[in-house]
């Protein structure tokens, strides 16, 4: 198979997935998968069909490969750091999941959703103070509720500390 075909079958399998046929795309998929094994962009792919079906710990090994290997475009590659570190959560893998997340929030400190996936999993580890910093610093810096706003200041300075008083 050439790299056209690659691309055509690729793209007929994500086509599939968006359109709602999910499970005609991971099947797709899973047979591109192992024509193309070292291939990050089907394995990342492969991982998301899996994902949106509920087969979570079906698409592990396929995040853990796309983010092993080269080739994933920099937004794939924050897609995967949070698909792999949201499933690590949902199938109870906690510490493995705050792993992959601080991995990501390093890598894109400017991404609220893996921050806030980050916070859920830092709750379920029990890191309870931490993770309502990261909601309480998104919550100050993207809300647009006009009363959020009016007390940003506060919000952010008890982020910081929320066991200080005044």
């Amino acid at each position: 198979m050439n790299d056209h075909d690659r691309d055509s079958l690729l793209a007929a399998a994500v086509r599939l997935r968006t359109d709602g046929h999910r499970e005609e795309a991971r099947q797709r998929l899973l047979s591109l998968a192992a024509d193309f094994p070292a291939d990050a962009e089907i394995a990342y792919q492969t991982a998301w069909a899996h994902d949106v079906l509920g087969l979570e710990a079906e698409a592990v090994p396929f995040y853990e490969r796309c983010l092993a290997g080269a080739g994933l475009s920099e937004e794939d590659r924050r897609g995967a750091l949070l698909g792999l570190g949201s499933t690590y959560r949902v199938l109870g893998q906690y510490d493995k999941a705050v792993e992959v997340l601080r991995e990501g929030t390093g890598r894109f400190p400017d991404d609220g959703a893996l921050r806030t996936f980050l916070a859920m999993a830092l709750f379920n580890t029990g890191e309870h103070h931490e993770a309502m910093r990261l909601l309480l610093e998104l919550l100050a810096a993207g809300s647009t509720d006009p009363y959020v706003r009016r007390y940003r200041a506060a919000i952010e300075h008890y982020a910081r500390d929320l066991n200080e008083t005044l």
